[in-house]
């Protein structure tokens, strides 16, 4: 680099000397909302913006469609400032809620935890209109009832907009899963025909004045990595994120194909990375929600996608699977990045590894993000930066990233462990908890507006960002238990014996304040824990010794990812005994 280096990554931002000057030069973000970017981004009314099922949706359906939810949306009682609960999976209607939702000035709700913490999140919202699967059990629609004050629900077939012939029988065994013997029914329901009609008789005023700093989406955190808080989008934060991610996964030679699988919209990554990003960057998008985790593998066959939105739940589950062919030819995949949580030397070799023998050109990578930064954070470097050890990449270009010293504004120089934070245009407007908002969103000494993602990394000079353990975790008598590090070391051990294996942290019931690390390990076949303890213990420093090490029939995984939270339960309900 050219300039002089100041030690502060937020000031002198060494990874944008990869950025080409022709992708940066006049980059803004437009003060557009979601249906005005995705309009002057479509490449015309008569291409197909969506493949769902069989059906080809294109955009002007995309448009028809919108126009008439947002008429049926204030039909039915919503309005500006309103919130409207939304529980569907991904499917096209999904699409068209969220555009008319912004037309009519109010918020779509989503949330995809328990019953409880569902009608909690309604409750909050004063809504009484729900808009669910009819596949909605009446024993839950009479809980949003009783317990949120709810007085209907408008119920959406999941094969709506499919074309019934061209659903695989796997994706009927799924669906026909979901019912139950008593859906919901009766006076207080309205079917989705039902619902557009009485869009059709509405002679009010339907759309409401631009303001594309208004909340738009609400959506709630998975509760992996601790309590569920509601994140609020605006279409400005959104299109923050969307408008840096355009150029992934595109070509000059074709149009490309997009897949999303099982993911549902009521998580930020979804609707803005994997749907909002492949619509604004003329990729055909293909919804496929109605598939088993464990299947997959079959969708990925069966449509051969362009780019398909990893996970490693989604990788470790074709592998394990073993019903990829061994001829199989991956090469359809133009990207290969995993996201959701970290991924460590061990999961990168052996997905890399599944990858090569299946002839897939691309070079797998880690990806960094949050919902409150509405998503993704950091993009990958392809070529000319070695993956794993945490490399999740550089930061977007209108996004700046550094890292400090935990719960403060003192900002570390380049190789300093800290707390990263994050700076740019898809910050979050706030959570629904103004105090929780505070602890989340600060300004600092530079008067901008700081993320604190309670994250634990660092960052090289060249500004690469490595990502490594969540919050800080001290254990009793010295040292700082980071997950990631710490399974690195076993990984690269390489000890006979493990085929995976990834820490849990717990906190130390001794000692106030501290932590100690429970090791779980999925074994290959014919080995014993005896056969790998003795490496274990020789891979670690002392303080990172686990207290028990717990053997798995394979990794376990809650809401996509790793089911750290189960296991912590079991751990302290005395479900694993020493040996």
């Amino acid at each position: 680099m050219n300039q002089k280096m100041t030690g502060k990554p937020s000031v002198d931002r060494p990874w944008m000397q990869y950025y080409p000057k022709e992708l940066i030069d006049g980059l803004s973000i437009p003060k557009d909302t979601i249906y005005e970017y995705l309009m002057k981004r479509c490449p015309g009314e008569d291409v197909v913006a969506i493949h769902y099922y069989g059906r080809e949706i294109t955009w002007k359906e995309v448009k028809e469609q919108t126009e008439k939810v947002a008429r049926s949306l204030r039909a039915i009682g919503f309005g500006e400032g309103d919130e409207i609960p939304m529980f569907l999976r991904s499917v096209p209607e999904f699409i068209y809620l969220l555009l008319a939702a912004e037309k009519i000035g109010a918020s779509l709700l989503c949330r995809d935890n328990t019953i409880e913490e569902n009608v909690e999140a309604v409750k909050k919202s004063g809504a009484k209109m729900i808009i669910a699967h009819d596949f909605l059990s009446h024993e839950d629609f009479n809980q949003y009832r009783s317990g949120a004050g709810v007085r209907g629900a408008v119920l959406l077939s999941p094969i709506r907009s499919a074309d019934r012939t061209q659903i695989p029988d796997y994706c009927w065994e799924y669906l026909d899963s979901l019912y139950t013997d008593h859906p919901a029914y009766g006076p207080c329901t309205l079917s989705w025909d039902e619902f557009l009609e009485l869009g059709e008789k509405f002679t009010g005023k339907v759309e409401a004045s631009k303001d594309i700093d208004r909340p738009l989406f609400r959506a709630y955190t998975s509760g992996s990595t601790g309590p569920s808080k509601q994140v609020i989008h605006s279409a400005h934060t959104m299109i923050g994120t969307v408008h840096q991610m355009n150029f992934y996964g595109g070509s000059d030679e074709f149009r490309p194909t997009w897949m999303v699988t099982i993911l549902p919209p009521a998580l930020v990554a979804v609707v803005v990375s994997m749907v909002l990003v492949p619509l604004a960057s003329n990729k055909l998008l293909i919804l496929c929600p109605f598939v088993k985790p464990e299947d997959v593998d079959l969708e990925m066959m069966r449509y051969r996608p362009n780019c398909w939105p990893l996970i490693p739940m989604f990788v470790e589950l074709i592998m394990r699977n073993g019903r990829v062919p061994d001829d199989y030819d991956m090469s359809h995949l133009m990207a290969a990045g995993v996201g959701c949580e970290a991924y460590n030397n061990n999961q990168l070799a052996r997905a890399q590894k599944f990858l090569n023998d299946h002839n897939c050109k691309a070079r797998l990578t880690t990806g960094y993000g949050c919902s409150e930064a509405g998503s993704n954070m950091a993009l990958p470097m392809i070529t000319s930066h070695p993956a794993g050890n945490g490399n999740v990449g550089i930061p977007m270009p209108l996004t700046t990233i550094s890292v400090f010293k935990p719960d403060t504004d003192e900002e570390l120089t380049y190789g300093e462990l800290g707390e990263i934070c994050q700076c740019g245009p898809g910050t979050m407007i706030g959570h629904d908890n103004p105090k929780e908002t505070a602890k989340a969103i600060r300004i600092h000494s530079d008067g901008n507006r700081w993320l604190h993602t309670g994250d634990i990394g660092y960052m090289k000079e060249d500004g690469t960002l490595f990502a490594l353990t969540r919050g800080e975790a001290p254990r009793y008598g010295g040292g700082d238990l980071a997950t990631l590090p710490m399974e690195n070391l076993l990984a690269d051990a390489k000890i006979p014996g493990i085929d995976d294996e990834f820490f849990v942290i717990l906190p130390d019931e001794e000692h106030h304040r501290c932590f100690v690390p429970y090791l779980f390990v999925v074994l290959k076949d014919g080995y014993t824990l005896d056969d790998v303890k003795e490496g274990v213990k020789d891979a670690l420093e002392n303080y990172m010794q686990p207290v028990d090490i717990i053997v798995l029939p394979e990794r376990p995984f809650f809401h996509f990812k790793t089911n750290r939270i189960g296991l912590t339960r079991d751990i302290q309900a005395g479900k694993f005994k020493k040996e």
